[in-house]
């Protein structure tokens, strides 16, 4: 197997017109569930719902973290993915996030840290 040049990966996705979840109970289990499909560790979630409209919630991970952040009025949520390891999967947790949130685009950027 040929050996990795990187130390991490760091998944960017901008989902246009996706559906909306304002409740942050929800949020937690979504964040937690994305955890457990890359196949990390989450140790702790946070999150927070704005007065009118919007929420940012993030899990912890002992391998970095995973975050939401949405626009509802601008029909708009903002995904990272941030994971190491040699048995993280990423792509799997960007997946499930995609069946949650149906999003009509999806733009995806990934980068090498390390």
């Amino acid at each position: 197997m040929k050996k990795k040049s990187f130390l991490s990966f760091h998944l960017i996705g901008d989902f246009k017109s996706p559906k909306f979840i304002e409740n942050p109970a929800k949020i937690k289990q979504i964040l937690w569930e994305a955890a457990k499909r890359a196949n990390n560790t989450p140790l702790k979630v946070a999150v927070h719902k704005f007065p009118h409209q919007g929420i940012t919630g993030v899990v912890i991970l002992a391998e970095s973290h995973i975050a939401i952040h949405t626009w509802p009025e601008y029909g708009y949520l903002a995904i990272d993915i941030f994971t190491c390891g040699k048995n993280t999967r990423p792509y799997t947790a960007l997946e499930y996030l995609k069946k949650v949130f149906l999003p009509k685009r999806v733009r995806i950027k990934m980068i090498k840290r390390g």
